[in-house]
């Protein structure tokens, strides 16, 4: 199975050129999505008014999870990043000489950006948007395969933890306002 999610893995890195390295490179930083972000709270605010605390305070518990998830699963597999890995050496196309911290299992970028996904979608409920903010997660994680940080598997595993934190904090959200709104 390691030896597939590498060939899967050379095979996305290799498909690169000067303007998909800086798209990627953009696409990765976290900085840059602040605008959607906001666009997404204002969204939460305007659909649920004064309810809308309830899913706001969720935001930060669903990075938390999201962050500390993938920070554990990274700590306790010790699976090196695919630009730190020996075997891959020469290989790699990176960005900017960028790699990150040694160990890929799983991607923080992948949990987040499909934890954020779900929950907002979700709640949110407009079919526009499910296909929007998930075109989005998948383009971001995306990115990190691309930027040579990170394994097919790694985003997989890392778009599951932020699916699970998503769509459950998503219907705890619901189910607070509901009982509080009886």
């Amino acid at each position: 199975m390691v030896e597939l999610d590498q060939e899967i893995f050379l095979f996305l890195n290799s498909l690169h050129s000067p303007f998909f390295d800086t798209v990627m490179w953009i696409l990765s930083l976290k900085t840059v999505w602040i605008p959607l972000y906001l666009v997404i709270i204002w969204m939460v605010i305007n659909k649920y008014g004064k309810r809308a605390w309830t899913p706001l305070l969720m935001v930060p518990l669903l990075v938390l999870i999201d962050d500390q998830g993938s920070r554990f699963l990274k700590n306790i597999t010790e699976r090196p990043r695919p630009c730190h890995e020996p075997d891959l050496a020469g290989m790699v196309h990176t960005v900017k000489g960028h790699c990150g911290g040694m160990y890929s299992f799983i991607s923080g970028h992948a949990s987040n950006s499909f934890g954020i996904a779900a929950y907002s979608a979700s709640l949110l409920g407009k079919k526009w948007y499910t296909w929007s903010i998930f075109i989005w997660a998948a383009l971001v994680s995306y990115s990190r395969v691309y930027l040579g940080v990170h394994y097919p598997g790694d985003i997989i595993a890392g778009a599951l933890l932020g699916l699970l934190a998503g769509f459950g904090l998503a219907w705890a959200a619901k189910e607070i306002n509901k009982r509080l709104n009886q």
